[in-house]
């Protein structure tokens, strides 16, 4: 959990004085993380929200902190947007509905979006050209070549991108995140850490992730850690 504005700490405190001890001290702890932005801290406390689930103080709690910290409404359904994909659209719309709440109690204006393009929301032989990259088509299309078009539309869908959307960078570290709290962490896991890196993230800045995602579940960490140290081993040697 974050804890920023007094009174969220004076809430938990309210519950438990210890608990509330404990969670500051490793709230400080994770949000000391360098290598981060604030704005990619608030996403990933929202996203272990989501995939938990926690939609309701926690949840509140994190949107408020995302307000002080600049990043908007708009900017936090962009996010369900995108995890929507793998964290499941059950899921992503519930803390749609939760931040929808949010939005009308504090008097916010609920945010426009642009349509998607017609030709992005097709599948099958007509559709747009997909952004999935060829070496996972094919390990999907021996998986299933119906579920290989499920993968194309959610590609497609949720590669649009300029004003307004998420940086690859920020793309990338949210869906590891959500690899970590599901402990995916063979193939997607691997996916989404090279895209970091092929956005500009340092081996560092990923394990930075890892480092914040920590006060989410540190078994989960644990394991996490495992995988992404032998991958990065592993391109390391490639290398």
């Amino acid at each position: 959990m974050t804890v920023h504005a007094s009174t969220d700490f004076d809430t938990i405190n309210e519950m438990d004085p210890v608990f509330a001890q404990m969670a500051a001290a490793s709230v400080r702890h994770c949000w000391a993380v360098p290598e981060l932005t604030d704005r990619e801290k608030v996403f990933l406390a929202l996203v272990a929200d989501v995939c938990q689930p926690a939609l309701g103080f926690p949840f509140e709690m994190h949107v408020r902190a995302g307000l002080q910290r600049g990043v908007s409404t708009a900017d936090m359904r962009a996010l369900l947007r995108l995890i929507s994909y793998d964290s499941g659209y059950v899921a992503a719309l519930a803390a749609l509905e939760r931040l929808a709440e949010i939005e009308a109690a504090a008097g916010l204006p609920r945010p426009d979006a642009e349509p998607l393009p017609g030709e992005l929301l097709e599948t099958g032989p007509g559709a747009a050209p997909t952004p999935l990259p060829e070496p996972v088509r094919a390990e999907l299309t021996e998986l299933d070549p119906y579920f290989l078009e499920y993968f194309d539309l959610q590609s497609r869908m949720r590669g649009v991108q300029g004003p307004g959307t998420l940086s690859v960078r920020e793309r990338a570290f949210m869906t590891m995140s959500i690899d970590v709290h599901y402990q995916t962490l063979d193939e997607t896991f691997r996916i989404h850490v090279g895209r970091a890196l092929g956005a500009g993230a340092s081996p560092e800045d990923v394990r930075a992730v890892l480092r914040f995602n920590a006060q989410f579940g540190a078994t989960r960490a644990w394991q996490a850690w495992k995988a992404l140290n032998a991958h990065l081993a592993e391109l390391t040697r490639a290398h």
